[in-house]
C-alpha cells in the first residue's frame, strides 16, 4: 500500500489511471485494483469514471488521494504538512 500511496502522492490532487499507477508502482493489476478498491472503501482514495481523450476508446476509472489519504501518506512519510513527501514511502 505504501508504494501506491507514494505514487498517488507524487501528483497530489491529479487524477491517475490504473495503467499509469501499475507502471509507477510495479504492481500487477491483480494486486493494484483490489488495493485501490479497498483504499476507496476506507476513504483514502476517490475514484471516478473518466471519459476517453480519444473517440472510440472506453471510459476508464481514475484515482486520486482524498485529504485522509494525503494525511496518511504524510504520517507514514514522517513529514510535516507543508513539506514534500514524494519518494519518502518507497
Amino acid at each position: 500500500m505504501c508504494c501506491l500511496l507514494d505514487a498517488l502522492s507524487e501528483t497530489q490532487g491529479e487524477w491517475r489511471h490504473g495503467y499509469d499507477l501499475m507502471k509507477a508502482t510495479g504492481l500487477l493489476s491483480g494486486t493494484l485494483y483490489p488495493l485501490l478498491m479497498r483504499m476507496t472503501e476506507q476513504g483514502l482514495v476517490e475514484a471516478e469514471w473518466r471519459e476517453p481523450a480519444q473517440p472510440g476508446r472506453p471510459a476508464r476509472h481514475a484515482y486520486r488521494l482524498t485529504s485522509a489519504g494525503t494525511a496518511l501518506a504524510r504520517d507514514l512519510a514522517g513529514s510535516a504538512p507543508g513539506q514534500p513527501f514524494k519518494g519518502a514511502l518507497a
